[in-house]
């Protein structure tokens, strides 16, 4: 088995978001190294989207750690040398996930801030499910960084949620709800001078990127999956 690169463990927890990472790191691995069709091993594990949505919306956030422990122990006894998982909304559970992991893991909005605060970015529009939004995921690692954050008010909260949920989930793209999202993050920036907005939601990549964000998109899944190809060729 050729080590000369980390193993990378994928915990899969929403299906988008999961594939979308896999996939940048597949293909944008052999920037790093120049050789063609190259990537490091990667594995993934997932268990049931309901199982976490159970939880998630009983506000069991250990309960969440206990999924997330059990698929990082899952891809530890494959050889996965560090985890990562490309769901935002999880994070709530992380530190109790990192202390009870048999492997390191990376934190998606650490990697996130360090990516806005290598950019220049000052303030950042956090879009996401209303669980995410209404956490200190992001703020507790942007603060660090020395970067300011905006989150949508109640109202428009809901708003991103119910598209996530009722629309996105389902694979369902609707131009309305792209054009209610880009409202809100005009709206946001302009009020409040945003630099950015992070996508801190696997499935907000499928409506919004670069070409129709009022201002730039920081993409959480692919920054996660960029970040990750830096830590497996660190061996």
């Amino acid at each position: 088995m050729d080590k000369r690169y980390k193993h990378i463990g994928i915990v899969a927890v929403s299906t988008p978001g999961a594939a979308l990472c896999y996939q940048t790191i597949c293909t944008e691995f052999e920037k790093i190294t120049g050789n063609r069709y190259e990537h490091p091993e990667v594995s993934m594990h997932s268990l049931s989207f309901k199982d976490y949505m159970d939880r998630i919306e009983s506000g069991d956030w250990s309960g969440v750690a206990d999924l997330l422990v059990a698929s990082s122990e899952k891809l530890a006894t494959i050889g996965a040398d560090f985890a990562i998982c490309p769901d935002n909304t999880v994070h709530v559970a992380y530190d109790e996930v990192v202390r009870r992991s048999p492997i390191p893991w990376m934190h998606i909005a650490e990697e996130v801030a360090k990516e806005a605060r290598e950019r220049g970015i000052n303030k950042l529009v956090i879009l996401g499910t209303k669980f995410l939004t209404e956490s200190d995921v992001y703020p507790s690692r942007l603060k660090k960084h020395g970067i300011d954050w905006i989150i949508p008010d109640s109202r428009q909260r809901r708003v991103i949620n119910d598209i996530i949920f009722k629309e996105l989930i389902y694979g369902v793209v609707r131009s309305e709800s792209r054009m209610k999202l880009v409202g809100i993050i005009r709206s946001l920036a302009g009020k409040e001078g945003g630099d950015a907005v992070v996508l801190g939601c696997t499935r907000l990549p499928l409506i919004l990127d670069d070409t129709v964000s009022p201002i730039p998109v920081l993409d959480s899944t692919r920054i996660l999956a960029r970040r990750a190809i830096g830590e497996a060729v660190k061996r």
